[in-house]
């Protein structure tokens, strides 16, 4: 399964790290959905449309620091009309353009039809720094 941090955010840890250079994290970040994945460069098409919105995740870190978990359950709104089939995701700084953070493939594609919802359950969207 391919997925990365962007390189958006890899540029601002190295700064931050290595630079001193200040990164503000987002108070809050959005989960979106793809139909064709992104890249590490961004890219990719993000559903639009039939009442798809970005949807904002809470995530925990383990003790470790190397995964980040949601930590409820992340609900998108019944679509009103087909989304396609929905094969990556992707974590974004704001809930509409933005900056992207991240990005992965699922590890089944979901078909979203007229009246469909997709959910990821708490626990089910995990985010690996090694």
């Amino acid at each position: 399964m391919a997925g990365s941090f962007t390189d958006y955010l890899e540029d601002k840890i190295l700064k931050h790290v290595f630079t001193n250079t200040a990164y503000t994290s987002p108070t809050t970040v959005y989960v979106g959905l793809f139909t064709a994945a992104p890249t590490d460069t961004g890219g990719g098409t993000e559903v639009s449309g039939s009442g798809y919105a970005r949807k904002s995740g809470s995530f925990t870190v383990s003790g470790t620091g190397t995964l980040a978990t949601n930590s409820a359950a992340i609900e998108f709104d019944a679509a009103t009309g087909s989304w396609g089939t929905i094969v990556a995701i992707a974590v974004f700084d704001a809930i509409t353009t933005g900056n992207m953070l991240a990005w992965a493939d699922l590890t089944t594609s979901k078909a979203i039809a007229t009246g469909d919802v997709l959910r990821i359950p708490t626990g089910d969207l995990d985010i690996t720094l090694s």
